[in-house]
């Protein structure tokens, strides 16, 4: 018998598969528990609807990411700091400071997390990297200068 589980069932399968079970499976412990449902016509368009969604929402990430990275490529961004003798900042500059830089300067709303760059403790230019999506990242460069 052919069930579409509603959640996750150990060694069988992960919410939203189709399986194939034998009957008596199917009707004394699945179907009692709540976990699958029979593969009738509603459910199998139930299925294939959800899967078309997340394949537009991927698809819809994916084109958003790729836009954002392509504004990004190359681009610098200006951070004003506070230093001491010989140019070294009083702390450092941090990821946080340089995405909500990015959000003033270019509009591009990014996470924190998502920036990678080397410890910033002195004036200059430096590389960052910003991973927008899998498989979809940009470099830009952060300029570190005086108030």
């Amino acid at each position: 018998m052919k069930v579409v589980l509603t959640q996750d069932v150990k060694s069988l399968g992960k919410k939203g598969e189709l399986v194939s079970v034998s009957d008596g499976y199917a009707r004394n412990f699945l179907f009692p528990r709540n976990l699958a449902k029979e593969a009738n016509a509603q459910a199998m368009n139930e299925l294939k609807n959800r899967a078309s969604a997340a394949k537009y929402k991927i698809d819809t990430e994916t084109a958003n990411a790729r836009q954002a990275a392509a504004l990004l490529e190359g681009k610098t961004v200006r951070v004003t700091a506070k230093a001491g003798g010989q140019g070294r900042l009083f702390g450092s500059v941090t990821a946080k400071e340089v995405a909500e830089q990015l959000n003033r300067e270019l509009d591009v709303e990014v996470d924190r997390r998502k920036i990678s760059m080397e410890d910033i403790k002195a004036y200059g230019t430096y590389t960052a990297e910003i991973k927008l999506y899998q498989g979809i990242s940009a470099t830009f460069y952060v300029l570190v200068a005086g108030e």
